[in-house]
Formats: structure tokens, sequence, C-alpha cells
């Protein structure tokens, strides 16, 4: 057996019950180094832990493989949900088992952010800039999503300087793209943990320096009204 499992924003409480029991129950778990210390308390103390950085993550997973091949049971771990911004590390799992594997999907940062900034999923595109590759159709996408007065939950790029896309270079890109600089704007660090977060303008957040742990939301400058029924009744709480 060899499952993905999406282990959480950071923090072991967000690991779903199905997820814990899995690697509970796993003679192999392997990650990278900061995920595998967010689900270190669940593994067992027979279990061979596989840790990875970027540019070992290949030979690593060989290692993994092999054991799942020679019939042991194993898991590699995710931070937050597999198919929001691990797609590309599923693919290269799948590449060294030489087949699909089954995916246990975890709580995003993503999703913590819209119920902490409490906007909803419907009104609101999400788009990640952590992976390899050409970044330029997400960048456009992005573009197209404000214009098109969604709100936008955006996970920046944090990797080496001539790749960088955090917070302040997007709002950057925005602003020459000729997206409005008055879009309320929120970066938040550390979901799960210390919660620091920001709130200012697009053009504010230019000139803004965040950690790596930074999730941003652009709100759209004309948010949509409610569509439920009104109510009428005295005293009767409102939102907002």
């Amino acid at each position: 057996m060899i499952i993905c499992i999406g282990a959480g924003p950071g923090d072991v409480a967000y690991l779903t019950m199905r997820g814990a029991e899995l690697i509970r129950n796993a003679d192999v778990v392997a990650g990278f180094n900061a995920v595998v210390d967010v689900v270190q308390s669940l593994i067992p103390e027979s279990a061979e832990v596989v840790l990875m950085g970027y540019r070992d993550q290949v030979e690593k997973l060989d290692i993994v493989a092999a054991a799942h091949h020679a019939g042991k049971r194993c898991v590699v771990v995710f931070m937050g949900d597999i198919h929001f911004s691990g797609f590309q590390y599923l693919e290269r799992v799948e590449r060294a088992c030489g087949h699909a594997v089954e995916t246990l999907p975890g709580i995003s940062s993503a999703q913590i952010l819209a119920s902490r900034a409490k906007v909803c999923f419907d009104e609101t595109t999400f788009i990640t800039f952590h992976r390899r590759g050409d970044l330029e159709p997400f960048k456009r996408h992005l573009v197209h999503v404000l214009n098109d007065g969604r709100n936008a939950i955006v996970i920046p790029c944090p990797w080496d300087a001539a790749r960088s896309f955090m917070p302040r270079h997007i709002a950057a890109y925005l602003l020459q793209q000729g997206v409005a600089p008055d879009h309320p704007t929120e970066v938040w660090e550390n979901l799960t943990r210390s919660e620091a977060e920001w709130h200012g303008t697009l053009a504010d957040c230019a000139d803004q320096e965040f950690s790596d742990m930074s999730i941003m939301l652009i709100r759209t400058r004309a948010p949509m009204a409610s569509q439920i029924e009104p109510t009428h009744k005295e005293g009767a709480w409102q939102p907002g």
C-alpha cells in the first residue's frame, strides 16, 4: 500500500482522523522535513522515516517506491491538501511508483483563510504560484479573476530570488497590469500558529515584506450582495 495524505496547514489538529490512523499504522512515513515534523507525534517508533527536500526528492521517493513494491505500508505526507498545491509532488510520487496512487485529502491553508476572512468559495478563485514551471498563465488568470469581480486567494512562490513571487511581487505585477490599486488586500502568516495578519490595499502591499509561510487574499472591490431573502423581523441579526 502507498497513500498520499494531506497533513493540514502546519498543525496536527487539522489532520483528518483517517489520515492519523494511516500514519500510526505505517511501515514507512515520507515527506519534506517541515511536513513530517507536523505529524511526528503520530509516527510509530517502528516506522522508517524518509525525509527529503526539493533537491533530493526524486532520489528519496525512489526509496519509498522500493519499500512500497516490497509490500510495506507507505505514507507520503503533504502540507495542506494534495490537490491545492501538491499536485506536482503527487506526480513525482506516481512516477517513482510507476502507477497511480491513492490520495487522502486534507485541510488546506486556503480553506483556513476562507474561514478566518469569511469569504465564500463560490465567489472566490484559488490560485497557487507554489509550483515549478511557467507561472505566466497563472499570473494572467489572476488578472482576469480580479477584473471579473471575484475574490482571489493566492499562495505565493517563495523559492530563490530569481523566481520568487511573493505578495509584494504579486501586488506590483497586478498594478502593472492595470488592476485597481484600492482592492482590499490581506496577507496571513502561520495561519494555525501565531496568526499574523496584515490588512491594507493592493497598492500598500507592494511595499510589504512577508515570510515564506504566507497566503494572500485580494478582495473584490464590489462584493456580491446577499442572495437570501430579506428579513423584516425586528431585532433580527443582519450580516456584516
